[in-house]
């Protein structure tokens, strides 16, 4: 869903860990990246951005599409429409976030309050962090709040400029760690003692929460950031033949079983799950977890 006509090989930001399944898993599906950013310690998804921003700053208006790599959307033509429609207000310095239409009223995500009505681009009112069960529902109920999907639209030049405005204790660290980068084979390592430096924080707190620049783009197909185990098993669940709610992989087994998830990392580590209902068991090489749903 990010290549095509009007895309360009993405960079990849990723932490020293997952270079190599990173590069096998972009191989796999025929791509290349234009640079792999190894991050040489976890400070979350603002320092990323901003040293992506900067790393491209030679086309200053050439737009960047922020996309975290664990979601799962369905149809890439929709997303890809999506794109498009907020292509415009990106390009004029506008930086676009995309909201999900919800479906139901969910408790594990933040949400985006929209300022305006209609299907097209709307400013945005705010932010609001996750709410509780029945105010999850309150704005279900509203029709005018979305899921904040946490994929961004705008150009290196809006954002460079955001995070001078909002954020500009991070320029000086982020520069400093690509300026003293390090090839290793076809990753390119950021400096480590300048990243360290960088606070632990998210792009939406840092600055998208005080930018008064942001319009938000509607996406109505399915999505999911897999965010949990619950939002696999209901990802999941439409691929199972049966109608029962039981979530299986190929090493377990349900025996009279409703609405459970059984997973088992491991062929030699056969899961049986008997009489269950609305658990989660999950197996892996070193823990086994067991849950209410």
């Amino acid at each position: 869903r990010l290549s095509g006509p009007g895309y360009a090989p993405p960079v990849l930001l990723t932490n020293a860990e997952f270079r190599f399944i990173a590069t096998q898993q972009l191989g796999e599906m025929g791509g290349d990246a234009s640079k792999i950013l190894i991050e040489p310690a976890l400070r979350n998804t603002a320092p990323a951005v901003l040293a992506a921003a900067i790393a491209l700053e030679h086309e200053p208006d050439a737009l960047m599409l922020v996309a975290p790599s664990d979601h799962v959307i369905r149809d890439d033509q929709a997303f890809r429409a999506a794109v498009e429609v907020g292509a415009e207000a990106a390009e004029a310095g506008r930086i676009v976030t995309f909201g999900i239409t919800p479906d139901r009223p969910e408790t594990g995500y933040g949400y985006l309050e929209l300022a305006g009505g209609g299907e097209g681009p709307q400013p945005l009112a705010r932010f609001v962090e996750k709410p509780d069960a029945e105010r999850a529902a309150q704005m279900l109920a509203q029709g005018n709040y979305l899921w904040n999907a946490g994929i961004f639209l705008f150009s290196a030049r809006a954002m460079i400029e955001a995070f001078q405005a909002h954020a500009p204790d991070y320029q000086t660290p982020v520069r400093a760690a690509l300026d003293g980068a390090r090839r290793d084979l076809g990753f390119l390592r950021l400096a480590r003692a300048p990243w360290e430096s960088l606070p632990d924080n998210s792009i939406d707190y840092a600055v998208m929460e005080k930018a008064d620049n942001l319009t938000v783009v509607r996406f109505s197909g399915r999505w999911s950031d897999l965010g949990g185990w619950d939002a696999v098993w209901r990802e999941q669940l439409e691929r199972m033949p049966a109608g029962d709610g039981v979530v299986a992989d190929a090493n377990s087994t349900a025996i009279d079983c409703r609405d459970v998830l059984l997973r088992s990392d491991h062929a030699d580590l056969q899961l049986v799950g008997i009489g269950l209902q609305d658990v989660m068991v999950v197996a892996t090489g070193d823990a086994v977890l067991v849950a209410d749903k």
